[in-house]
């Protein structure tokens, strides 16, 4: 049977290549930092989620350590087992302090957070009210859910209100959105999405991934930057974006929600619970978050330095409140093509093309860090336009 299989794979495979879509994996040969070591060679990474430079931070890495000695390797068990330290417990509470909330349940990643969030809590009398642009773990933890599911154009909030009316037919709603849209670098607009939500009685979640550690005054997500504290009633994301770069996801909120999420949620009680080295790491991170801003400061210095000369150079970027920045293309092979020629200029970026966008909506995803000098921004700009006049993007 595998002969005819592998055929129809190798074919498959080969349209991939043809259409220019094939996606390769580059080798990094030091830890993830602002400059990196590919093939033997330094360059600047800028498509890292890097965005507090957090990765390769000796406090970090040091509190990692001193976990592992004090509490082991791993925990050879899911958490309702014998797999709960009292620093799992710890950790949660650190992530509803930052998010204002009333509890957090740990999982081993954020598509594990939202792939196991909607089933334990609504049903086929039920409705969930989706962003068009939800990132993929959003879609996969509707999919396993029976409610009923609507759609609305990304951040489009008339779209939301019909979507909305028409669910009223059902018994509870839930609107979900991404934080931030990790391909355009938007912010989805919570006031207004709570606002719907409270004329048509939903509940409200957000994934904070690439929001958390990035938006807000002081980098504290979504809720901070709209003033929507006690509006949103689950916030799920992840310890391997901004907090870190590591793995571990979460469900912060309702002290009810994460309640029946611990005793039904799928990904939580059949998987290993968070290895305590991830822990030690991620209470370092927090504990150095509150102690002082000066991280996501540098970081939205270095978003407005780096997108303002971007633009007039003459680019074009997707607007932005993000340490998101969107240089469009729209070419699928031109985007491979320009990231290669980067990497030749020693920048490291990647081509985003179809299925990850729209066809026709290639672009090369910068993202920037706090771990950036303003000479590696610099360098960066230099290389981008010279490359952008080598291939006619720009004049």
């Amino acid at each position: 049977m595998y002969t005819n299989f592998r055929e129809h794979l190798q074919a498959e495979l080969a349209a991939i290549r043809e259409a220019g879509l094939y996606k390769e994996e580059r080798l990094i040969e030091c830890p993830q930092k602002a400059a990196i070591q590919v093939a033997g060679k330094e360059v600047l990474n800028f498509c890292a989620n890097n965005y507090l430079g957090l990765a390769d931070d000796p406090r970090l890495v040091a509190a990692a350590k001193a976990m592992m000695d004090k509490r082991g390797y791993g925990m050879s068990s899911v958490r309702f087992i014998c797999g709960t330290q009292d620093i799992h417990k710890q950790l949660e509470a650190a992530i509803s302090d930052f998010f204002r909330t009333e509890d957090t349940i740990l999982y081993a990643a954020c598509f594990d957070a939202n792939g196991g969030v909607f089933e334990p809590l609504l049903t086929e009398e039920d409705a969930i009210i989706s962003d068009a642009l939800n990132h993929a773990s959003i879609i996969d933890g509707v999919r396993l859910s029976k409610a009923k599911r609507y759609r609305y154009a990304n951040a489009d909030m008339a779209d939301l209100e019909r979507q909305l009316q028409a669910a009223q037919a059902q018994r509870f709603r839930i609107v979900v959105t991404d934080g931030v849209f990790s391909m355009d670098g938007n912010v989805a607009p919570m006031d207004k999405i709570c606002q719907l939500a409270e004329k048509y009685n939903a509940l409200v979640m957000v994934d904070e991934s690439h929001s958390a550690g990035v938006v807000g005054k002081t980098g504290h997500g979504v809720s901070e930057h709209f003033g929507t504290y006690g509006s949103v009633d689950i916030y799920t994301g992840t310890l391997g974006k901004a907090f870190g770069g590591a793995v571990g996801g979460f469900t912060t909120g309702r002290k009810e929600i994460i309640e029946m999420l611990r005793q039904r949620s799928r990904p939580y009680l059949f998987s290993n619970s968070i290895p305590p080295c991830v822990v030690g790491a991620a209470l370092e991170t927090f504990r150095i978050l509150k102690e002082s801003n000066a991280l996501h400061d540098k970081l939205m210095e270095n978003v407005e330095y780096f997108r303002n000369r971007m633009m007039a150079a003459g680019f074009d970027i997707k607007p932005t409140q993000s340490a998101i920045c969107a240089v469009m293309l729209y070419d699928a092979p031109l985007s491979q093509k320009y990231a290669s020629l980067l990497q030749d200029e020693g920048i490291y970026v990647t081509g985003f093309y179809y299925p990850v966008v729209p066809q026709g909506q290639a672009r090369i995803r910068v993202q920037i860090s706090a771990a950036h000098e303003r000479e590696h921004l610099d360098r960066c700009i230099t290389a981008f336009v010279k490359i952008g006049k080598q291939l006619g993007v720009l004049k």
